[in-house]
Formats: C-alpha cells, structure tokens, sequence
C-alpha cells in the first residue's frame, strides 16, 4: 500500500518537478522492484509444478511448449535485445502494460494454496497501475498511448473447461510457463527504460 502511495505521489511530483528524471527514477525503481518479485514468485510457481512431474512428463511438456505459443505472443514486442534497446522508453512501458494486462484475468487460476500466490492479482494489478502512471509521466506530443480499450486474449486454451488429467497437466504447464516468460520480458523492458533516463547509464543487455 505504502509502495502505490509512493507511486501516486512521485508520478504527480513528475509533472512539477524541477528533476523530472530524478523522480521518475524513483517512480522505475519501484516498478522493477515489483516485477522482479513478481518474476521471481513466477519461477517459483513453474519450478514447483515441474518438480511434481514425473520425469518422462516433464520432457513431454517442455517438447510441446517449445512448439506452442502464449497467448502474449500476439503482443507485438521487441525480436531481440537490440530491438529492445532501440525502443523508445514509451513504446517500453506500453508493451509492459499490455503484457501484464494480459494476465488479468489469467492470473486468477493461479490463487489458491500458499499465500505468495493468492498475492498475484493483486500484485499485477498495481503493476499495472505503476506502469500506466509511468506511461502518462513520460508522454510528449510525439507519441500517445491510449488504455480506452483493454486487451482481450482468450483465456489459456480454455483453461477453466473440464478436461482430463493429461490436458490439465499440460495446460496447467503452459500457463505456468508463459506467466515466467511474459514477467521476464516486463521485467527486462522496465530495466531498460529505467535505464535510458540515465544517459550516462550502459544500459546493454
């Protein structure tokens, strides 16, 4: 609660503020900080469930996944890292907010069990919040970014349909495993805008 506040109050300073970059180093910080723990309580997620896995399961799944794609990757993001780095810090943050808007409604599937992960909605949704202040912070005449229309994805290959207990492994698997890959990419996209405002910085990946 104390870390939204903060963002609220630095965002609204950034518009006044004498070191507009000062502040909105601080404001970065927090949101790096937030998605490094969401990254890591991601990793945590996957490594549990493929440590419940049968070994033969585990190769199955990872040969699938390797041919599958998330639902994310209709996202349009940076190839590489050098198309990362090229970006600009808005376009950045733009597609941050769309791939944690993206899990929204997802990430509700995760809940349930040990308290880490019934703290990941709420978790996302003040990301989000973070990211879209950073976002209306950092907008100039040349680029505009609207969030008059949420994303839509449908929902992890059905996820909440009744299957049976290979598909549910399976998918269970993707989801898992696309919530690490998508928190990754956020995490490494908000590292480089928040280093492009240090022009001194080496920001290379």
């Amino acid at each position: 609660v104390m870390d939204l506040v903060l963002f609220l109050s630095l965002v609204t300073l950034a518009g006044v503020s004498s070191q507009p970059i000062a502040d909105n180093q601080r404001v970065f910080s927090i949101a790096v900080s937030r998605v490094q723990h969401l990254h890591l309580l991601a990793q945590a997620l996957f490594l549990d469930f493929e440590g419940s896995l049968q070994m033969e399961d585990q190769r199955q799944l990872n040969k699938i996944f390797l041919q599958d794609f998330c639902n994310s990757d209709y996202i349009i993001s940076p190839l590489d890292k050098h198309e990362t780095q090229r970006s600009s810090v808005l376009k950045l943050l733009s597609i941050s907010y769309r791939l944690v808007e993206s899990w929204e409604f997802p990430s509700h599937s995760l809940s349930g069990g040990s308290s880490p992960r019934n703290q990941v909605p709420s978790k996302l949704s003040e990301l989000k919040m973070g990211i879209l202040l950073l976002i209306r912070a950092n907008q100039d005449g040349a680029e505009m970014f609207s969030d008059s229309s949420p994303l839509q994805l449908a929902p992890y290959g059905n996820y909440y349909q009744s299957v049976a207990d290979d598909e549910s492994l399976k998918r269970t698997y993707e989801l898992l495993a696309c919530f690490k890959k998508d928190m990754h990419k956020v995490e490494t996209y908000l590292t480089v805008a928040k280093c492009r405002l240090s022009p001194e910085a080496n920001c290379t990946l």
